[in-house]
């Protein structure tokens, strides 16, 4: 089932066209990676699908209109975390992730006991627990990075949009998190990931949409979508075949 279908979505930023008639569809259970060049357009399609940018076409969110959506229904559907989100505030990592729950609260109102069991599932998804009592700005990158996503995840929303969540990130914990978003996927979240990592995007995503200067270039399942033209097309890169292979790595 679609959770997320953009049809003939186009942005401008001023003269520049930043989407190009994009079509696209996003269901649920599954793991979507964007990919494509940096000005691509990735970050933009996740931008027009939570209405933050006035686009032309049509973007429905779970078989519904977004027009139609009100602001606190659309952010209980949709749990974003944007590229940008890095957080070295002096807050407690529980704390951040309470925010999550704000689109389930009133305004004013104190954390409910349904609002706490949501805040600790997250943490534990997460493995974020142990230093949920500490501070952000005494966390590490990778801590951090596990602390924001509990923050989306808490929202119980059925779509997940992550932008750049490897970027920074070292080995062990990009693959950290490229796990928890498949096991967000078989919980049956729609989960739309923007990843530059090709490696990562193949190995952990069922689906592809791979965008250059705003348009669809290619989609489909990783071994199609990164077939040698869409490769030379999108990235300018060819496969070097003559090179020794480098093993995919597990996390111990």
């Amino acid at each position: 089932m679609s959770a997320l279908e953009l049809a003939n979505v186009c942005v401008a930023y001023g003269a520049r066209k930043a989407l190009q008639d994009v079509t696209a569809s996003f269901d649920t259970g599954e793991v979507t990676g964007l990919i494509g060049p940096n000005g691509a357009g990735k970050t933009t399609l996740l931008r027009a699908a939570l209405g933050f940018l006035k686009a032309q076409g049509d973007v429905r969110v779970l078989d519904k209109p977004l027009a139609d959506w009100s602001r606190d229904g659309l952010a209980r559907a949709i749990a974003y975390l944007p590229q940008t989100g890095d957080a070295h505030w002096p807050i407690l990592a529980r704390r951040l992730v309470s925010l999550g729950r704000m689109p389930h609260r009133a305004a004013l109102k104190p954390l409910s006991a349904e609002d706490e069991i949501a805040i600790d599932a997250a943490l534990d998804r997460c493995d974020a627990r142990p230093f949920a009592a500490r501070r952000m700005d005494e966390l590490s990158a990778g801590e951090r990075a596990r602390v924001l996503l509990a923050r989306a995840l808490a929202t119980n929303a059925p779509i997940l949009l992550v932008d750049e969540p490897a970027a920074h990130l070292d080995p062990a914990h990009q693959l950290q998190l490229m796990e928890l978003l498949r096991e967000e996927a078989r919980r049956g979240a729609a989960v739309i990931v923007t990843l530059h990592d090709l490696a990562l995007a193949s190995r952990f995503c069922d689906r592809l949409v791979v965008l250059k200067a705003g348009r669809v270039i290619a989609q489909g399942p990783p071994d199609a979508a990164l077939c040698d033209a869409t490769l030379a097309e999108g990235f300018g890169i060819a496969p070097l075949r003559e090179a020794p292979a480098v093993l995919a790595w597990r996390r111990l």
